[in-house]
Order: structure tokens, then sequence, then C-alpha cells
């Protein structure tokens, strides 16, 4: 029987700071879209730490990234709603002779 369980992170839990691998564990994502949104200049704020310029993730800023996106969604936004919206009063177009 396959464990159905994700591995556990190489990172300890109470890490400031995450590799790009254990960031993408984090959010769910593959490292491949991590790095796709890092050239795009999209996703996450990352920077490059150490000698070697290994990208990192501050767990902070993971979190905050998160509470941005489900703020900017309209399904956890309410305000962002179209359905709560009134309707738009239309004007009928009339043919002019």
């Amino acid at each position: 029987m396959p464990n159905s369980l994700p591995a556990p992170s190489r990172a300890p839990i109470g890490a400031a700071f995450l590799t790009l691998k254990d960031a993408a564990e984090y959010l769910g994502l593959s490292p491949q879209t991590l790095y796709v949104w890092r050239y795009r200049r999209q996703g996450p704020p990352s920077f490059r730490m150490g000698p070697r310029g290994r990208v990192m993730y501050r767990r902070e800023t993971l979190d905050a990234w998160i509470r941005d996106q489900e703020q900017a969604d309209s399904r956890s936004n309410t305000a962002l709603n179209p359905v709560s919206i009134p309707p738009q009063q239309r004007f009928s177009r009339t043919r002019c002779a």
C-alpha cells in the first residue's frame, strides 16, 4: 500500500528562510512553477543568499503573499464578487431615422 502522506519538509518547522524547493512544498506547488514565476517576476518575493547565491524565501513573506492572493480572489473577498454588485441599468439603443 503506497504512502499517501507528503514527504516531510527538510526545513525545520520554525525556519525563517526556505529554499526554493521547501517554499514550493510549503505552497503546494512544483519547484518549476516557482522558477518560472521568479523568471517572470511573478509570485512571492524571493532573494539570493549566501556565497552560492541560493534562492531563498522568507516564511513570513510567503504567508503575506498567500493572504494577498486570497484577498485578490473574488471567491474569498466578497467585495470583489461580481454577484454582490447590483446590476447596471441597460440603455436601449434606438435607431435614428
